[in-house]
């Protein structure tokens, strides 16, 4: 449902409560599809490129998505409101978290789709399709959950 009405969906979330350990599960549920969708096309490179074994390029991947993205996503949240509040938002901080985040869990099955072709495929035209629909769904989801608790 966060695909066809995101603002429904977000606006169920708020009206469930909210609080800071739930938003860290669903970061780090996120930050964990994040990295299984990258297995497939971790594995083709390494396949390809053995000078560098697949278990230091998941190694990398490992510390960049489960350490870095939540790092990054709670930073990119913050912003986020406060560019929402100088704009007129009257949301909270947890709000905007919970756009972000949620957004960011939404779109992982999307993203699991996009690392298996990248994986089976390679680089290819198709791959760059998928991966600008992947990101604009993303997007249009997170900028309409935020619109929303912003309100």
């Amino acid at each position: 449902r966060s695909w066809t009405r995101p603002r429904k969906v977000i606006r169920a979330r708020l009206e469930q409560g909210v609080s800071e350990p739930q938003l860290l599960a669903l970061l780090m549920g996120a930050c964990l599809l994040m990295f299984v969708a990258q297995t497939p096309a971790l594995s083709r490179a390494a396949f390809l490129d053995p000078s560098v074994p697949l278990e230091a390029r998941m190694a990398g991947a490992l510390m960049a998505t489960l350490f870095l993205v939540p790092l990054f996503a709670y930073a990119l949240a913050a912003i986020s409101h406060l560019v929402a509040r100088a704009m007129g938002g009257k949301g909270q901080g947890i709000s905007a978290r919970l756009a972000l985040f949620w957004a960011m869990l939404a779109v992982s099955p999307a993203m699991l789709f996009q690392g298996l072709l990248a994986g089976f495929v390679g680089p290819s035209t198709g791959l760059t399709i998928v991966g600008g629909l992947v990101g604009l769904g993303f997007l249009t989801m997170w900028i309409t959950m935020l619109m929303e608790v912003e309100r």
